[in-house]
């Protein structure tokens, strides 16, 4: 009982993790169509940004994740303007140039901080007892900055007249510039929001993982399983099929290989878009 408590809890904090480096990528590429291969290093910046604030300048840890979002968001804001903005709806292109801003992006990293791995000081250590089972703090706090930035950004994108018209070109761009709508603002800021949340996410999983160049692919494979199985456009879908994967990995790794849970989960979400190809959250198809 007190190994599935750990691994129950556990799963909550890596869960929490995988939503706060896939919200950025529900944004992009659920509801802006962009396929973004380049948000693993989005990440990757957002981390890069959180160790020299902290190590070099010795700011905050807390500004400094502010920091690296604010870094990241005018990263992604230059990118849209620079090549994304002439690619809305044409999906090779996307595909390819994303995929050339993965690769250049690493290597201007490398070639600016070598190949070195950095390392951030876990700024808040210590552990809280709960039944038995030992939670460091830290991971209270990334469990408590997923619902913070779930919650913001539900009501960005549905309490305001920003989000409102963000969800109208979700569903019908073209419609949408009829109307009036200034569609490449909404999609520059959009782009950017979705760049922010990916270097927010990189600065606080900075302590914790490893940071170095090659750091973003990995993200990439989890973050677009999530996606899809939650719903391309769907940030309450995206939220729990986090949970759902991470939290079914982590319970079933206490009990058998990791390579063999995370076999049988493939599995199950296999199943799960062969009946439901939109995602368990799909919302209205797009038109």
């Amino acid at each position: 009982m007190s190994l599935f408590l750990q691994q129950l809890l556990n799963g909550i904090s890596n869960s929490s993790v995988l939503f706060l480096t896939t919200i950025g990528l529900v944004i992009i590429f659920g509801m802006m169509d962009v396929v973004n291969n380049a948000h693993g290093e989005f990440i990757m910046i957002g981390a890069y940004t959180a160790c020299i604030s902290v190590n070099a300048l010795h700011i905050p840890f807390a500004l400094a994740c502010i920091l690296a979002a604010l870094v990241t968001g005018i990263v992604g804001i230059i990118i849209e303007q620079a090549v994304i903005k002439k690619l809305y709806g044409k999906v090779a292109e996307t595909l390819l140039v994303t995929f050339a801003l993965e690769y250049i992006i690493q290597q201007i990293v490398r070639m600016i901080f070598g190949p070195e791995s950095q390392t951030l000081e876990v700024p808040l250590r210590g552990q809280i007892t709960v039944f038995g089972v030992s939670i460091p703090y830290y991971n209270l706090i990334l469990i408590l900055m997923a619902l913070v930035v779930l919650a913001l950004t539900l009501v960005l994108f549905y309490k305001t007249s920003f989000g409102m018209q963000l969800r109208a070109i979700t569903q019908n761009r073209d419609m949408t510039q009829c109307l009036g709508i200034n569609v490449a603002r909404i999609n520059m800021f959009t782009f950017g929001y979705g760049a922010a949340l990916a270097g927010f996410s990189g600065a606080l999983i900075a302590p914790i993982k490893s940071v170095f160049p090659g750091m973003g692919p990995a993200f990439n494979v989890d973050g677009f399983l999530v996606v899809i199985l939650g719903g391309l456009n769907s940030i309450i879908g995206s939220f729990a099929s986090s949970f759902v994967i991470n939290e079914s990995i982590t319970i079933m790794s206490g009990y058998m290989s990791q390579i063999v849970s995370k076999l049988l989960i493939f599995v199950v979400i296999i199943v799960i878009v062969r009946f439901r190809p939109n995602g368990l959250f799909s919302s209205k198809e797009k038109r």
